[in-house]
């Protein structure tokens, strides 16, 4: 099945063009030039993947705004925020909303489409787990690889593609310290390891939003984390 990519970006050039290319890679694109007829539109069918600009016109907060929009529809659909604006305080934002990556738009588009596509192995390879109905068990936490369900304390963690790869590949093997390279390979992502960092703490807050004492990520200085057994 054809995937389904959703593109959000203002300018009309840049929109085109970036359309144009994706879809020489097999892709199915619909696009929106705003905030408003974004949400309108995936609330009547959501897409396979989401790439996002930020500033969309006069909204210069419009895409993250989007992006919390999309969370609340869909805990795993894959978000990738595609920008001209660099610095990281915007990378750190659009990550604590929820997205899976974010993306300058200095990197070429074979560049992007690697990400893509890399965020499509994620789902693939869920899709097998699923079929094998693996399940992993450490301590109160219980993964559901069938369903692409984490729970701590028979609580429901809503977490994206990217954080469940990272709770998958800390806890199969408790104790055993990750390097951020390998939770990146683990991941499928190709980040530097600020981003990991970031997305590591994100996951520590949604984990203590329902249990304060939540204590078994450690972060092992100078290696990785590690999930304690």
């Amino acid at each position: 099945m054809v995937k389904r990519i959703a593109l959000v970006e203002d300018e009309t050039a840049i929109r085109e063009n970036y359309t144009e290319a994706i879809r020489k890679y097999g892709y199915e694109v619909v696009t929106y030039q705003d905030k408003r007829s974004a949400i309108t539109g995936f609330r009547q069918k959501l897409p396979d993947l989401a790439l996002i600009d930020i500033s969309l016109g006069d909204d210069i907060e419009g895409g993250f705004e989007l992006c919390r929009e999309l969370r609340s529809l869909s805990a795993t659909l894959p978000i990738i925020f595609l920008t001209a604006r660099d610095s990281d305080l915007d990378e750190i934002s659009g990550l604590r909303l929820g997205a899976d990556d974010y993306l300058t738009k200095a990197v070429s588009i074979p560049q992007i489409l690697a990400r893509v596509a890399a965020l499509f192995r994620r789902i693939e390879a869920m899709e097998k787990q699923g079929s094998r109905e693996d399940t992993v068990r450490a301590g109160e936490l219980v993964i559901d690889s069938n369903r692409m369900l984490v729970s701590w304390k028979q609580e429901i963690i809503d977490l994206t593609l990217t954080e469940f790869w990272m709770v998958y590949s800390l806890a199969k093997v408790p104790g055993h310290v990750k390097s951020r390279g390998q939770l990146m390979q683990d991941a499928n992502i190709f980040v530097d390891d600020g981003t990991v960092t970031s997305h590591v703490k994100r996951i520590r807050r949604k984990f203590e939003i329902l249990d304060e004492a939540f204590d078994c990520i450690d972060t092992v200085y100078g290696m990785g984390y590690r999930w304690k057994s």
